[in-house]
């Protein structure tokens, strides 16, 4: 059986790596929470980074300019797309 995701707030995310700074295990943390390893040491990351736990907020500056870029094409395609009708629909008159 697979497990459910968990999904955890910012506020509490703040309050266990506030646990940390303060001097807490990760050990410690992780058992008494049901965290996993990885899980604390993203958020202690993230909120080191940028303070916040938000993924949009901690993308590297490489990984927004690709987003954009994605963004940028599907617009473009889009267009294309909407020409292409357009013509088809000029070539019959």
């Amino acid at each position: 059986m697979t497990q459910k995701r968990r999904t955890f707030s910012a506020e509490f995310k703040k309050q266990v790596v506030a646990l940390h700074a303060g001097g807490k295990s990760r050990v410690d943390i992780v058992r008494e929470y049901d965290l996993t390893a990885s899980a604390l040491d993203r958020w202690i990351a993230q909120f080191n980074r940028t303070g916040s736990f938000e993924e949009k907020d901690n993308r590297s500056p490489l990984e927004a300019e690709l987003l954009a870029y994605k963004k940028r094409n599907k617009q473009l395609e889009m267009e294309v797309d909407i020409l292409k009708q357009a013509a088809l629909i000029m070539g019959r008159k």
